[in-house]
């Protein structure tokens, strides 16, 4: 059996308005991986510690891997918005209102976008603001709110990256067919369809 290592740092997941801490990049412990008798993979450590245990092995091991997954994806959109002087929090703000084309955007609706909280996104524009790559302005709607927005040198510094970022992502899924995409995005989103209904509860 073929078997290789993946190494992932163990992530506390720092707050998105923080620099990455140089100290994830060292891996605590790493993820031996080996391939099934159908050729996919599994943790050698997650299916040994979870064998002798009376579960439904091929659930745990599925959650246990989309888990690292996401650590690792989250560890490189880090790692790249850093080397950009940006976190990945606030990368995805001025992503977002590049995508505005100009327009302000309320504060709520960039909270929503990126699935995080309205103190959040204050934080993220306070650290942008002082920057210098976005602004508030008034919400002309409605007096008690602020909208943000990216300032022209905002504008330059996403308009120098973004493709760049695209890039990296076709990184990450390289070797992966477009089946293989259309069927990973939907078992993901089946997962937060499932996820919702749960919280729903």
């Amino acid at each position: 059996m073929k078997s290789f290592t993946m190494n992932t740092p163990e992530m506390k997941l720092p707050p998105t308005e923080e620099k990455i801490d140089a100290k994830l990049l060292s891996p605590k412990f790493a993820h031996e991986l080996a391939r099934d008798e159908d050729g996919r993979l599994y943790s050698v450590q997650m299916r040994a510690l979870m064998a002798p245990m009376q579960i439904d092995l091929p659930t745990v091991e599925a959650v246990s891997a989309l888990r690292i997954a996401a650590r690792s994806v989250h560890l490189l959109q880090e790692r790249w918005a850093d080397k950009h002087g940006l976190s990945e929090g606030r990368l995805g703000v001025m992503f977002r209102l590049f995508r505005c084309e100009g327009d302000a955007r309320a504060l709520g609706d960039l909270a929503d976008d990126l699935s995080t909280t309205p103190r959040n996104i204050t934080g993220l524009v306070d650290h942008l603001e002082r920057d210098g790559l976005v602004e508030r302005v008034p919400d002309p709607d409605d007096r008690r709110s602020v909208r943000a927005r990216l300032t022209e040198a905002g504008k330059v510094r996403i308009q120098a990256i973004w493709k760049e970022g695209l890039a990296h992502q076709l990184d990450v899924v390289e070797g992966f067919t477009k089946e293989d995409l259309a069927q990973l995005r939907h078992l993901c989103l089946l997962l937060v369809e499932n996820a919702r209904k749960e919280l729903a509860k």
